[in-house]
């Protein structure tokens, strides 16, 4: 159990890309501490880009990450000097490690904050340090930001100076679109790069090599194939949690192990439900995120896909999200998307928004769920949407000039002597309660805007609405 991780071993501080003592050309500092006790997702950490899992788009030849990591425009004094990053991208899929691999060249200092803890006076400490390192020491410090998301307008500002004139390289890690969360003058002087979530396939090869890597488990466990892909399943895409679940995992079957035995110890399956049994649920509330599963949650009913709607209805309920939110867009979904092909639906939806309000949480999702259903398996038409947006459309382009002089208001003292009133026929009046008579301004006289489907209720409004207009309209 303590060879597995890595209590008592020898010599093995290089092996697990720790940094015990400066190599040579390289500034004290640089790098990770990754010392043979830390986790084992800090001890698998990439020491060179080679080893980075994933994001190959990212790792051509001759992109800025190649550059800035082989230490191309070292001297940031003059034109060619490193440019500043923001790594955008899920949590897991490298961000830190990205920035670790940056500071590994020579010739680089490497100073870590994060922008739950640091302040304003923190960042130009640094600046004073990068400056003083670049001018006496000819040293490129590269300042690694994590969430840079959390620092407020003036925080970010503070960056300004240095990032501008090179004093560092920033290298910014965040969770949400930059576009939204970093100040405009910062993020049009960096390089923005988006990270992808890690392919399955990617964290498979992540495990197995942490599995047989000296820096890792060094081969003292056999993990076998229905644990692979458990741990594969649960990790969400993300390499930390793959590795820390990997860990945990071993600790189980080694605790569970028979101390006399020799060989590698079985990881099982058995071992990984115990050691972890939630997926990861990645989703944030006020970032892209969460318009992205919103949509494709109203897509999802939109096709028809019940099973998929129901999905993300769980993924935002298990995140977190507001249900109130959620029943809004399931009451518009009824509107635009179900329309009159089942006059029922808004009904439901409404109620569902009303009934959520009235009981909350967590019963509110069988609600929400029974409402969803609802939308998902109900025929579908948009044709009430589409004839208020063409009629608003008419609108804007100035067509519909004034108002039927039957149908104006004929109340008022003088309005007869206008001609307002004159001529109106009582609907009421008429057979089946339909007077031939014009209601549109003159302009837009036999302009159809609801056209009905063939789908659900529709198929018959169809048929009667081309009745009404016959009589309406005279012909």
């Amino acid at each position: 159990m303590e060879d597995l991780f890595g209590h008592g071993r020898g010599n093995d501080d290089d092996d697990g890309g720790g940094d015990a003592a400066p190599a040579p050309g390289r500034p004290a500092g640089g790098g990770s501490n990754t010392s043979p006790r830390g986790p084992l997702a800090v001890r698998m950490r990439p020491r060179t880009l080679d080893e980075v899992v994933g994001q190959q788009h990212l790792l051509g030849q001759g992109s800025p990450l190649r550059q800035l990591a082989a230490g191309a425009g070292a001297d940031t004094s003059g034109p060619a000097g490193p440019t500043s990053l923001i790594l955008w991208g899920p949590p897991g899929t490298g961000k830190t490690t990205l920035a670790h691999v940056i500071a590994r060249g020579t010739g680089r200092k490497f100073v870590e904050l994060s922008a739950i803890t640091a302040g304003v006076k923190d960042v130009r400490r640094v600046m004073d340090d990068a400056l003083t390192a670049r001018d006496l020491y000819k040293t490129t410090t590269v300042l690694f930001l994590d969430e840079i998301h959390r620092f407020n307008k003036a925080q970010q500002d503070a960056l300004l100076p240095g990032v501008e004139n090179r004093w560092v390289v920033l290298v910014a890690a965040t969770t949400e679109n930059p576009s939204f969360s970093v100040v405009s003058p910062l993020l049009s002087r960096s390089l923005l790069l988006t990270l992808r979530p890690l392919t399955d396939a990617d964290i498979q090869g992540l495990i197995q090599r942490a599995v047989a890597d000296p820096r890792g488990l060094g081969g003292k466990v056999d993990l076998t194939e229905e644990a692979l892909d458990h741990l594969v399943r649960l990790s969400g895409g993300d390499a930390r949690r793959a590795l820390t679940a990997l860990e945990a995992a071993a600790g189980v079957a080694f605790g569970d192990a028979d101390d006399a035995g020799e060989g590698p110890v079985a990881v099982e399956l058995k071992h990984t439900e115990r050691a972890l049994d939630v997926a990861a649920v990645r989703y944030d509330r006020a970032g892209d995120q969460h318009y992205d599963v919103i949509s494709a949650f109203i897509k999802s009913i939109r096709g028809s896909d019940v099973d998929a709607a129901l999905h993300y209805l769980a993924r935002m309920l298990e995140a977190g999200e507001d249900p109130r939110f959620i029943a809004r867009r399931i009451v518009i979904s009824a509107a635009e998307d179900v329309g009159m092909a089942d006059p029922t639906a808004l009904q439901t939806a409404v109620a569902a928004a009303q009934a959520v309000q009235l009981i909350g949480m967590p019963e509110g999702r069988i609600i929400l769920a029974e409402a969803v259903v609802h939308l998902a398996t109900a025929p579908k038409s948009n044709a009430a949407y589409m004839g208020i947006n063409k009629a608003i459309a008419d609108v804007r382009a100035g067509l519909g000039n004034g108002i039927p002089a039957h149908l104006r208001d004929a109340h008022y003292p003088g309005s007869k002597q206008l001609g307002h009133g004159l001529g109106y026929k009582y609907a009421h009046d008429a057979p089946h309660s339909v007077a031939t008579q014009q209601y549109p301004p003159d302009d837009l006289a036999g302009k159809d805007y609801y056209q009905p489907t063939a789908n659900g209720a529709e198929r018959d409004i169809a048929v009667r609405l081309e009745r009404l207009r016959r009589i309406v309209r005279g012909k």
